[in-house]
């Protein structure tokens, strides 16, 4: 397909105002937003908050949900001239606590010459969030009839979205149709994603003198050892289960015998399937003193997500603005991770996921964004925009 005179438009456009879309993505990874620092969270929202009011008024309709000892989750809801309703959601939230900014370095080359930007949460998922805000506003600026969108920001994400997950389903289930400004799968769009568990184990043994008398005591730390060694081996990457001991904390002083030790467990599936495997195999595993007891807290945080019938239909919308703007074909993947598009996919709701950053290095030092692919990648969620004043037939 040749590409359209407005997509032309639109995609010069997006070009022309890219120095200012990247300036609005380094004011954001500025302001550290890491998941447990909740005097950075709120005032980072009221940043994100100020940022959107500036590029596109005040918004017709706004609610903060206090997260307790979450981030809080703020909508901004902007009227449109069509019947369409359509939700943009992204979390402000990092996995890099406060202070992490100080030294690291934000720009680079690589070695044919193409810049890098580099900053904590670039990439997941600062970026899209002012991608998505601009989004609207070139939108508008094109002069086509628009759906009513509604911005969804959130604070918890990283951290499993336990305060944001009811408003989420919420947003979703008003809107018609609804964008997760996600980074992108080295620009394709994510349609299938793993579910996730964040499992909470307990290890209490009997604490007794290391020296005096350590046959008394029965080792909490030992235990959860053996614990976290025997889960390890219920992964089944073959089938896209995957199981990571991330965090583990114990004992209460070097010569005492461990009365108690705790593991923080990741765990992703693809399948229901492989859901109850793991939760019956879990449960079946056996540590070698009978002294010990384990306690497993089987948090499973997000449903697996893959294409419904409802999102199928979208993705064809999304290939064709992205034909329409003289882009290649607009790839779509399964990724390991999961997003709060797994909450809305699992409601039958039409859902892409991915819509935000090119880059790499989400959750590792370095992570970064290509600032070239910002004005394409704008202009994509704008022109499905521009497509959506009225609701997506299947």
């Amino acid at each position: 397909m040749t590409a359209s005179p407005a997509a032309v438009t639109l995609t010069a456009r997006a070009q022309d105002v890219s120095s200012e879309i990247v300036e609005d993505i380094l004011t954001l990874v500025r302001h550290e937003t890491g998941s447990y620092d909740l005097p950075g969270l709120a005032s980072g929202l009221d940043l994100l908050r100020e940022l959107t009011v500036q590029r596109l008024g005040r918004p017709e309709h706004e609610e903060r949900r206090p997260g307790g000892e979450c981030g809080d989750t703020l909508t901004l809801t902007y009227g449109g001239t069509g019947a369409g309703h359509v939700a943009l959601v992204g979390h402000y939230d990092t996995v890099w606590p406060t202070g992490t900014l100080a030294g690291w370095e934000q720009s680079e080359a690589t070695e044919d010459g193409r810049e890098r930007l580099s900053g904590p949460g670039i990439f997941d998922m600062k970026t899209g969030l002012a991608q998505g805000i601009w989004a609207l506003k070139l939108a508008r600026e094109s002069g086509v009839p628009l759906p009513t969108v509604t911005f969804l920001f959130n604070g918890d994400e990283e951290i499993g979205s336990l305060s944001s997950r009811p408003v989420i389903e919420e947003v979703a289930q008003k809107a018609d149709v609804t964008l997760v400004l996600e980074p992108s799968a080295h620009g394709a769009v994510k349609t299938a994603r793993k579910g996730t568990g964040i499992f909470h184990v307990t290890a209490t043994g009997v604490e007794s003198h290391a020296g005096l008398a350590p046959q008394d005591g029965a080792s909490a730390i030992t235990a959860l050892s053996e614990f976290v060694v025997a889960a390890a081996k219920v992964a089944a990457p073959d089938k896209g289960t995957t199981i990571n001991t991330g965090l583990i904390k114990g004992g209460s002083a070097i010569n005492v015998v461990a009365g108690q030790a705790t593991a923080g467990v990741d765990i992703r599936v693809s399948s229901a399937a492989e859901q109850a495997r793991v939760d019956e195999e879990l449960d079946a595993i056996e540590v070698s003193d009978p002294r010990v007891r384990i306690e497993i807290d089987h948090a499973w945080n997000r449903p697996p997500m893959t294409l419904n019938a409802a999102s199928a239909p979208l993705l064809d919308l999304a290939r064709e603005v992205a034909r329409e703007q003289g882009r290649d074909a607009l790839r779509d993947m399964a990724v390991g991770g999961a997003s709060d598009a797994n909450f809305v996919a699992a409601l039958g709701l039409p859902v892409l996921c991915g819509m935000g950053a090119v880059g790499d290095g989400a959750h590792a030092q370095g992570e970064f964004i290509y600032p070239d692919t910002v004005p394409a990648q704008t202009a994509l969620v704008a022109g499905l925009l521009g497509r959506l004043a009225e609701p997506l037939r299947g």
